[in-house]
């Protein structure tokens, strides 16, 4: 008698159902990812503490605002206030000299000073140092010791001065000297900082052009002239953009601490203006709408560079 067996056939194991993949992430997306998890932090500074504050002002200028927290919506009433001030005429004539006289000696200081930087000499790195540890003091300590050192009676510059067998000046004091006082404090202050951003530039070009043109006989002015600034123009171009910015919407800190706007309003700078209506006189409104257009008129002033030096792009023939 035959046996049955009853043990089952071997089947073969069924496959496993797959497991659906999530897409991955190309690596172009994922350097976006990146760039835009890094500039997160910058970007929603800039948009907290800048971009809304600015929007913030151009909507004040329409209302009238008191010191109280009371609000009144009088449209362009401010801006033409604001026609009809001459005080603000006034502080906008001088800021316009300020900036007229500013800019260009501390563009030439700075690029003087970034062009003798670049020498091999003993001790330049010490020379850098002395003359870009200004610009990292708080300008409020400038200030003061800027005022001591003017003072009409103790102050060691009108001290060197009558030892020297000159009169003294009231430099602060006297209408005549005050914003050029000013000037030349700023100049001191900034010269350093702008010094390194043409020693920047100066290091960026090949040495082998100066030595090409040594070889064909040209001078050191000649080099300058043919290699030096035609090369330079790029880094000309920010310095020249980056100072009448700063001058026109800087100088605060400095005027508050020398002069307080005097004497008779002689360095009241359109910004130190707006600070006096805002924070003096309780006149939010009026100061957010000079504060408006005066960032209009740097906008403007800013394209104006921008198009005349072609935005930084410079041909060597030019």
């Amino acid at each position: 008698m035959t046996s049955v067996s009853t043990s089952r056939p071997a089947v073969a194991d069924a496959p496993a159902p797959a497991v659906p993949r999530s897409p991955r992430l190309s690596r172009r997306h994922r350097e976006w990812i990146a760039a835009a998890l890094f500039l997160a932090p910058d970007a929603l500074g800039l948009l907290v503490f800048v971009a809304v504050p600015m929007v913030l002002s151009v909507v004040l200028g329409f209302f009238q605002v008191s010191g109280f927290g009371s609000y009144r919506w009088i449209g362009l009433g401010n801006y033409r206030r604001m026609m009809n001030d001459p005080l603000f005429w006034d502080s906008m004539r001088i800021t316009g000299l300020y900036v007229v006289i500013l800019v260009p000696v501390l563009f030439c200081v700075s690029l003087g000073l970034g062009l003798l930087a670049k020498q091999k000499l003993p001790g330049i790195g010490v020379f850098r140092t002395a003359l870009f540890m200004p610009y990292v003091i708080s300008l409020v300590v400038v200030g003061l010791l800027w005022k001591f050192l003017l003072d009409d009676q103790v102050g060691a510059v009108n001290r060197a001065m009558r030892s020297a067998g000159f009169g003294a000046h009231s430099w602060l004091g006297d209408p005549h000297l005050a914003l050029g006082s000013v000037i030349a404090i700023t100049v001191w202050v900034m010269m350093g900082y702008y010094m390194i951003i043409f020693l920047a530039g100066l290091q960026e070009i090949p040495a082998e052009y100066y030595e090409a043109a040594r070889i064909d006989g040209a001078g050191p002015w000649r080099s300058f002239r043919s290699i030096t600034w035609p090369l330079l123009r790029p880094t000309s171009f920010f310095v020249l953009l980056m100072s009448t910015v700063a001058a026109l919407t800087g100088g605060l800190d400095m005027i508050f601490v020398l002069t307080g706007g005097g004497p008779a309003n002689g360095t009241s700078l359109a910004i130190f203006y707006i600070y006096q209506q805002a924070f003096v006189f309780g006149e939010f409104g009026y100061a957010s709408a000079m504060g408006s257009f005066l960032v209009l008129i740097m906008v403007i002033v800013s394209a104006v560079i921008f198009a005349l030096t072609r935005g930084g792009r410079f041909d060597d023939g030019e």
